[in-house]
């Protein structure tokens, strides 16, 4: 990409309203010029009132988009990492069960710098329509929550730590979740969020959906560039330094390189004309899954979808109903079956437990 072009993408990506231009846009520019060498890396100053004010207005439409479908709360929660308070989203049916009478499914976002994008309004309303408790983490790093909030990233180390704390708060707070009925689902970054959540705890979740991961950060950075890459996602370098010098590192963070931790089923959806995690990047993880973990994975490869790397989430901005494109339809009919396979939603494990206490009391 020609710098004027990079320079005008990442000045977007820090004023213009809550949309994703790009699920791992690089948080500087590459400039030329007085006072910059050719090719220097120049870091960009976020507009945190500008992102306060976003998030602002993400939050009254999320509202508005729920009124009369589902409720919704927004929360915060302590990390398990003990240094900071997340805020999530919490989206419920509007007649909640009793007691461990839903499934819940954590929902992790895409971007490296990012946050709950309206897009996921139309699926995020299915969910609960099917009877679905759904939490949604704004994991450290995301915009519109501050200057020390976003300064706290940690790509694939405490962010996922944010993420995976989700699930005890389902299981300590809302007496209406079932513990053994917990999934988890996630995008591009948050894909990887996902990949490395059910990797580093097993038997946590019950199921796991990854959609166009990140996979392995070494071709990721070698691809992508790495000085540019490194100081998109480790711009405090907590990783203490590039991949050649802590190897160990990158590694646990890269899902690849973990595919044998893997105890639960998993779906992973990926597609070839992907321009932001490219094929050649997530095969890697298809081709390992389908290798040594076949009775659990399950994968599909589009072809050449439109959108590529965003197809499964492209919708009307003003009605919020999906682009419907075959690809589209029949990733979500995908994901859905699966969830709702090891989720199972339609059942009211309440209502079984207050059957079987009743028929114990007339013995």
């Amino acid at each position: 990409m020609r710098p004027a072009v990079l320079a005008l993408t990442v000045a977007l990506a820090f004023s213009a309203p809550s949309r994703p231009l790009h699920s791992q846009t690089p948080a500087t520019t590459t400039q030329t010029g007085r006072g910059s060498e050719p090719g220097e890396i120049v870091q960009r100053t976020p507009d945190f009132d500008r992102q306060l004010q976003q998030q602002a207005e993400t939050d009254k439409t999320w509202r508005k988009a729920s009124e009369g479908v589902m409720q919704m709360d927004k929360i915060t929660y302590r990390s398990k990492v003990g240094d900071m308070d997340i805020p999530a989203f919490v989206f419920q049916p509007l007649k909640v069960r009793g007691a461990k009478g839903h499934p819940a499914i954590v929902w992790v976002h895409e971007n490296i710098r990012g946050h709950l994008y309206e897009h996921y309004i139309p699926y995020v309303r299915e969910a609960a329509a099917k009877g679905y408790i759904v939490i949604a983490p704004e994991y450290r790093g995301s915009t519109g929550y501050g200057k020390a909030f976003y300064d706290a990233i940690d790509y694939g180390g405490s962010e996922v730590d944010d993420v995976v704390t989700a699930f005890d708060v389902l299981k300590s707070k809302y007496p209406q979740v079932d513990p053994s009925r917990i999934g988890i689902i996630g995008w591009s970054h948050g894909g990887m969020i996902t990949l490395l959540s059910i990797f580093r705890n097993p038997a946590m979740f019950k199921a796991a959906v990854a959609m166009v991961p990140v996979t392995n950060l070494f071709q990721r950075l070698a691809w992508k560039g790495v000085e540019c890459q490194h100081q998109a996602i480790d711009p405090q370098n907590r990783y203490g330094g590039l991949p050649h010098e802590r190897q160990d590192v990158y590694k646990d963070r890269s899902p690849v390189y973990n595919v044998d931790k893997l105890q639960i089923p998993l779906y992973v959806g990926v597609t070839r004309n992907d321009q932001d995690v490219n094929i050649e990047e997530d095969m890697q993880l298809v081709d390992a899954l389908r290798a040594r973990k076949p009775h659990l994975a399950e994968t599909m490869v589009y072809d050449n979808p439109p959108g590529g790397h965003t197809f499964d989430r492209r919708v009307d901005p003003k009605t919020w109903q999906p682009e419907n494109t075959r690809e589209q339809r029949d990733s979500w009919n995908r994901v859905w079956t699966f969830l709702d396979w090891n989720l199972d939603p339609f059942h009211d494990a309440s209502s079984s437990a207050v059957s079987t206490s009743s028929t114990r009391q007339e013995r």
